[in-house]
C-alpha cells in the first residue's frame, strides 16, 4: 500500500467532491478514507489514498490535483503519509 493524505480547503461550491474523485478514478486511485465539513461556507476535506495502482507518479498527481484546485477555486495538497505522519507527530 502506498498511503497519500490529500487536503482540500476552500470557498463552499457544488461539484467539488465529484471533481476531485473523478480525478482520482480516472488516475486509478483508491479512496481509503474521507472527511469533510463545511463551516459558514467554507470546505474542508481530508482523504487518505492508495496510490500503489496509479497511473502517474506522485509528484504529477500532486501537480494536477493543484492545478485543478485552482480551475474549482479550493487548495489541493497532496503529502506522502510517512512525512504527514512526521510532521503531526508529538
Amino acid at each position: 500500500m502506498n498511503k497519500t493524505i490529500i487536503t482540500v480547503v476552500g470557498k463552499d461550491t457544488v461539484g467539488i467532491i465529484a471533481k476531485v474523485c473523478t480525478y482520482l478514478a480516472g488516475e486509478s486511485i483508491n479512496i481509503l478514507d474521507i472527511s469533510q465539513t463545511i463551516v459558514s461556507g467554507y470546505f474542508n476535506m481530508m482523504m487518505v489514498v492508495d496510490m500503489a495502482g496509479a497511473a502517474k507518479d506522485f509528484n504529477t498527481v500532486a501537480d494536477d490535483l493543484e492545478a485543478l484546485g485552482k480551475e474549482i477555486g479550493v487548495v489541493i495538497k497532496c503529502q506522502r503519509e510517512e512525512i504527514f505522519d512526521s510532521m503531526h507527530r508529538i
